[in-house]
């Protein structure tokens, strides 16, 4: 595996904490801020209704947003034709976010097709 990049906004706190979550659990990371992550989304496919806090791009694929580890890894390892996976928006307890989780997650993957599930968790 090699390397990830984060990118996100440069106010945002909980990026960089999410960052040190993946670092923690093996995954190197580098942060960068940027102040045209909305576009670097469209770049790389993420719908509007499936973006996240941060866009992660690591081993040809985009991880949007808060996804738990065990996701990342599971996405790294059986390599699905897809662009990536998102969990939409700053669900509380999600990694990264200093708040207990509320509800189950659910992992989307980024593709043709916005609604297919990719995890729950």
């Amino acid at each position: 595996m090699h390397g990830a990049i984060l990118y996100k906004n440069p106010q945002c706190q909980c990026c960089d904490a999410y960052a040190k979550v993946l670092q923690r659990s093996g995954i190197p990371v580098t942060v960068k801020a940027t102040p045209t992550l909305a576009a670097l989304k469209r770049e790389h496919g993420v719908p509007e209704a499936l973006q996240g806090c941060h866009t992660l791009l690591i081993d040809g694929y985009v991880v949007e947003g808060h996804v738990p580890v065990a996701q990342v890894k599971r996405l790294l390892a059986e390599r699905p034709a897809i662009k990536g996976i998102s969990l939409p928006g700053m669900p509380a307890g999600s990694p990264g976010m200093d708040s207990e989780k509320t509800e189950p997650f659910t992992i989307y993957e980024i593709g043709d097709d916005t609604a297919k599930v990719f995890a729950r968790e």
